[in-house]
């Protein structure tokens, strides 16, 4: 049993088989039943008829011997047995069979006899080893009931009528098995197929071998099971991409700090340094490239963080632009020290429901961005809003981003300048945390940028509503 259910196409197969085989016996007990009914109800309606037209011989009054004489005439021509009486009573000295009087013509018989309805009766004889159907003629005068026409018929057993029909059934059912087997076995082929090609697709995917498609373009639930692996597989693929990327990136990153903490403690414990100053630039140095280590494993550790959904964020009111002021006061130094000009205007009344150290890490990595870029000209922050959101503009006149990078500028690790960035300390990762920070306030970031004209970063936030 387990061999013929350990397969969906067998189970389908032995599922069409069985559906087959119940319709085929269904259809033939249907029809055994439907013809002994006709068949039934037409020897019932001869019967009837049969006895009518005799009744039409009666012309009134007690039974005439003629009348008797052509009943029993036309008995001996007829296949019906037909007997006249002028007592019911009296059937029993005719018929070849005992019958009970009281059970072939009760009370309620009689009162429709009487109201010249024929009474029909069907029931088992023995002797007969069958059924016999009978019926009974009134023959009234003046509503009195001077005799009956008394009718039977041994009925023939379904069996030997339908002999012939259950033959020929009998063969076009096997036809009909044959043929309903054969389209069967077809069609669960071609339902299961795209589903052992689905199988087969999951095995190599579970492989590592995610390039796999599925070439199936029916529109209905298995095509759009096939769409949906297809859809997954890519989706799989895609991160696995971006996990050997971001990989390599963070190998990467952490290659050159490592390198340089790894060869300047070895010169300093081999005693290579000759003066103290030189000593002190060793440690200067690697102080640096500790501290970048540190950086850049604390922003792996916020974006691990943001991007799982176990973060939560801390939200109270804020007063925005007594934020992003409080923010910018630690960079004037930084952009006196490269001679650059700082605006700001700023919208007071602006109050959003957010995080308030998320907020200024956001503001602080668009800015350490800004500040890295920029050489010359200006940084300008402008707050305000437009309907139910605030837009946040930090615009700087630095070098600017090629069209071509910016909508890859917000992964992680992107660099458009790699070698600039790694000698000046960044991550790659500001942006990509920024706009996460900034989806979990229900916002969204967005960067403008013309090469050698400068990059605008855009936040929209919602504005909280005040009552």
């Amino acid at each position: 049993m387990r061999f013929l259910t350990n397969s969906l196409a067998k189970k389908m197969w032995l599922t069409v088989t069985a559906a087959i085989l119940i319709t085929i016996l269904y259809s033939y007990f249907l029809s055994y039943l439907f013809y002994e009914k006709i068949y039934v109800e037409n020897v019932e309606e001869s019967l009837l008829a049969e006895g009518e037209r005799l009744a039409l011989e009666y012309q009134g009054g007690p039974l005439a011997d003629d009348l008797r004489e052509k009943i029993d005439w036309y008995n001996s021509k007829s296949e019906t047995e037909i007997f006249i009486v002028s007592n019911p009573r009296e059937l029993s000295a005719c018929l070849p069979f005992e019958i009970d009087y009281q059970t072939l013509i009760g009370k309620e018989e009689r009162e429709e006899l009487l109201k010249g309805n024929a009474v029909q009766k069907l029931g088992y004889e023995e002797r007969f080893d069958r059924k016999i159907m009978g019926v009974i003629i009134p023959l009234l005068d003046e509503n009195r009931l001077q005799g009956i026409i008394y009718l039977y018929l041994p009925l023939a057993k379904i069996s030997e009528i339908t002999q012939g029909f259950a033959y020929l059934w009998f063969i076009a059912a096997m036809i009909f098995t044959v043929v309903s087997i054969v389209l069967g076995t077809m069609l669960v082929k071609k339902l299961t197929k795209p589903l052992l090609d689905m199988k087969d697709a999951a095995e190599h995917v579970s492989q590592g071998h995610y390039d796999v498609h599925l070439a199936i373009d029916s529109k209905d639930e298995i095509g759009q099971l096939a769409h949906a692996f297809n859809h997954m597989s890519s989706s799989i693929q895609k991160e696995d991409e971006r996990k050997r990327d971001f990989l390599a990136n963070v190998s990467h990153e952490l290659r050159t700090p490592i390198s340089y903490v790894k060869g300047y403690s070895d010169a300093l414990m081999s005693d290579m340094v000759q003066s103290d100053e030189e000593r002190n630039n060793y440690l200067r140095l690697i102080h640096r490239e500790a501290g970048r280590m540190e950086r850049l494993v604390g922003d792996l550790l916020d974006l691990s963080k943001l991007e799982s959904n176990e973060y939560k964020l801390e939200k109270m009111p804020l007063p925005l632009a007594q934020l992003i002021e409080d923010a910018l006061e630690k960079y004037k130094p930084f952009i006196q020290e490269k001679g650059l000009e700082l605006h700001y205007a700023l919208d007071p009344d602006i109050i959003i429901n957010g995080d308030e150290g998320r907020i200024e890490q956001v503001i602080q990595n668009i800015m350490d961005n800004s500040l890295r870029y920029t050489e010359k000209g200006e940084i300008s922050i402008r707050l305000y809003q437009i309907k139910e959101k605030c837009w946040i503009d930090i615009e700087d006149t630095g070098i600017g981003i090629p069209e071509e990078h910016l909508n890859n500028i917000k992964q992680r690790f992107y660099r458009v300048n790699k070698g600039r960035t790694r000698s000046d300390g960044g991550t790659g990762l500001g942006l990509a945390i920024s706009e996460k920070l900034v989806k979990l306030h229900q916002g969204e970031l967005i960067v403008l940028s013309e090469v050698n004209k400068g990059t605008t970063v855009r936040i929209m936030l919602p504005v909280l509503e005040m009552d």
